[in-house]
């Protein structure tokens, strides 16, 4: 049942504990926040999410007392390279400042050690060499036990696995965010990576089947995502009903249908969908015990992928920061 994350043994299904905090409307309070994570533990996740960037360092602060009595039965994931600056997200691949930005990263977890720290964003405008040198200086202190990466092509990955073994890639993968088939899944299986998906029930949009982005949050990042866009959304909308009939022959929910299929695509795949909802955290828990058909997979491919979902799944501004490898339709 579990799989091999940077040497350990974890359940395929983790928690991207970003919704909590960041992200997705207003953030849980630390009581309500904090319940969610002790569900989490309840089910088996061992697999914890963070990242500098999320509720710039509230997230953090919210997972350090609660995982720390547990901090030998747990995995638990950080990311520097972006985080806040007066209230902005910003990307700063400095090695100082990512060094920086890790020191406090153990001060909010109440741990002396990260098991597995990701460059969250590649900064363009630092050389990469450093960046990554960063994070072999913080292995070599004991300060991260192994390094990952967020949102790169396969050419930078084994770019960089020359250099370190990269335990883990993490990037957006779903039905309709299928971007990683393009190179860089096949990359970390060659290499023996983990590949981390995260946004693995598309934002939502395969989970929750009456979601409406009229009723977002002020502050909700889907509303600067083009496919949550009315143009494209009302394009989208009518693949729900035929999804969830799809889910429904497979007997089970439409978000373990998403999640199951990511995990019967690759041995080297774990998930990390996000949830303010211990009901839905326990529904995407079960998902690990969903046999999909061939049948039933040929089918939810046909229907959703990067042919019959309108819109990019980014605007082009952050798709320019993240250069992953695009499908000829998203360079229109």
């Amino acid at each position: 049942m579990k799989r091999i994350l940077a040497g350990s043994e974890v359940n395929p299904v983790g928690l991207g504990c970003m919704n909590l905090s960041h992200g997705y409307g207003e953030p849980l309070s630390p009581e309500e926040g904090s319940k969610i994570l002790y569900k989490a533990l309840d089910l088996g996740i061992d697999h914890f999410d963070s990242a500098a960037l999320y509720g710039f360092g509230a997230n953090e602060k919210l997972l350090g007392p609660v995982l720390k009595p547990h901090r030998n039965e747990i995995f638990l994931v950080t990311k520097g390279g972006m985080r806040g600056v007066d209230g902005e997200r910003k990307t700063d691949g400095r090695p100082e400042i990512i060094k920086e930005t890790c020191e406090q990263s153990l001060r909010n977890l109440q741990t002396d050690h990260i098991d597995l720290y990701y460059l969250h964003r590649w900064d363009l405008n630092v050389p990469f060499e450093d960046s990554f040198g960063a994070l072999m200086d913080l292995k070599q202190e004991g300060k991260i036990l192994s390094l990952g990466l967020s949102e790169v092509p396969a050419e930078k990955l084994k770019e960089a696995h020359a250099l370190h073994p990269i335990a883990a890639v993490q990037s957006e993968y779903s039905l309709w965010s299928r971007n990683a088939e393009l190179g860089v899944l096949d990359a970390c299986e060659e290499l023996g990576t983990a590949f981390v998906a995260f946004s693995p029930v598309a934002r939502g949009f395969l989970a929750d089947l009456q979601l409406d982005p009229a009723q977002f949050a002020a502050k909700d990042i889907r509303h600067n995502m083009p496919r949550f866009k009315p143009e494209h959304f009302n394009r989208n909308t009518p693949l729900r009903a035929r999804y969830a009939a799809i889910a429904e022959r497979a007997s089970c929910t439409p978000a373990q249908l998403a999640l199951a299929w990511l995990l019967q695509k690759s041995p080297v795949m774990h998930v990390i969908p996000g949830t303010t909802s211990t009901e839905h955290l326990e529904e995407n828990a079960g998902s690990v015990n969903v046999e999909l058909s061939p049948d039933v997979i040929e089918d939810v491919e046909k229907l959703i992928n990067q042919d019959t979902v309108s819109g990019p799944r980014y605007p082009v501004g952050i798709q320019n920061e993240i250069r992953t490898e695009q499908f000829p339709s998203e360079l229109d």
